[in-house]
């Protein structure tokens, strides 16, 4: 549910789409899933999806993606949402929304993929690219996206409180390592664009080969290294290596996107439930990838 307004379900997006786009009212709705936490999303007819963000601070997303995927979508190697309309809030639903465009695949996380170092390559070429896009007039780390791109230290005090209460649960010694050598490694080149929120549900996969990458809401310019955090929650050593090696991320870069996949992993496991054991196996992965 939508704080300050109805449940975001199929029949409040039947709503919308049947008095602000009646064209399509006529198309069917239905749910699709994974839906995502950000936004709740459904497919709208067979070529169409709509995009209802699920809180205030996600709706801070919308007039971004609104105005940036289209300019970053001619300029990139795969695929990615552009919109096709702009919903207003109405129906008791209290934000903006978007109407993108149905991209085929199936998401990484649960798709058949054998070749874990094609797909990271892949993934790594996109990055590439995107970082090669003319940054000028983009949008500046900020609630919009959770200030990633910007310094880590932002949540240096997150991530200090989340070691102190786990206390024997992780090896604190380690995990402190590791968070202080990311935040040492500090960004010293011009702002490029970063997606963001590299995951692998963020990754749509066809025939085994990376065929889009999806849900910009955390993009933004700035500091790239927050997209190396897929290296540690997805891929195994050799897709890790892979991913690296195409990305020519160095050390420092590394050590920041280690940072990153720290501090979501630590607040993640703090706070409990159903996502904490993910969190867990990322913890796992970090403290062995020394």
């Amino acid at each position: 549910m939508s704080a300050g307004g109805p449940p975001i379900d199929e029949r409040l997006a039947r709503r919308l789409v049947d008095t602000q786009f009646p064209q399509w009212a006529a198309l069917p709705i239905a749910p699709v899933a994974p839906s995502g936490w950000d936004n709740r999303t459904f497919r709208l007819g067979e070529e169409l999806i709509v995009r209802l963000p699920s809180a205030e601070w996600y709706a801070l997303q919308v007039e971004k993606e609104q105005r940036w995927l289209p300019v970053l979508a001619p300029q990139l190697p795969l695929p990615i949402p552009v919109p096709v309309a702009l919903g207003a809030p109405g129906e008791g639903y209290p934000h903006a929304w978007s109407v993108y465009r149905w991209l085929a695949g199936e998401p990484a996380g649960t798709a058949a993929v054998r070749d874990t170092a094609r797909l990271a390559t892949d993934l790594a070429g996109f990055l590439v690219a995107l970082r090669a896009v003319d940054a000028e007039g983009g949008p500046a780390p900020g609630p919009h996206n959770f200030h990633r791109g910007g310094p880590l230290t932002h949540y240096a005090d997150e991530t200090l409180a989340a070691i102190a209460a786990l206390g024997g649960g992780i090896d604190g010694r380690r995990t402190r390592r590791i968070w202080d050598e990311a935040v040492a490694a500090t960004w010293q080149g011009p702002p490029v664009w970063f997606h963001g929120d590299v995951a692998e549900n963020n990754l749509l996969v066809r025939d085994g080969r990376l065929a889009a990458v999806i849900d910009f809401g955390t993009s933004g310019v700035g500091d790239p290294a927050c997209d190396v955090v897929i290296a540690w929650t997805y891929l195994d050593p050799t897709g890790r290596a892979a991913f690296r090696a195409a990305l020519g991320a160095d050390d420092a870069t590394w050590a920041r996107g280690r940072g990153w996949a720290l501090w979501k992993a630590l607040i993640t496991i703090a706070g409990g439930g159903e996502w904490a054991p993910a969190a867990r196996r990322t913890l796992g992965v970090l403290l062995a990838d020394r």
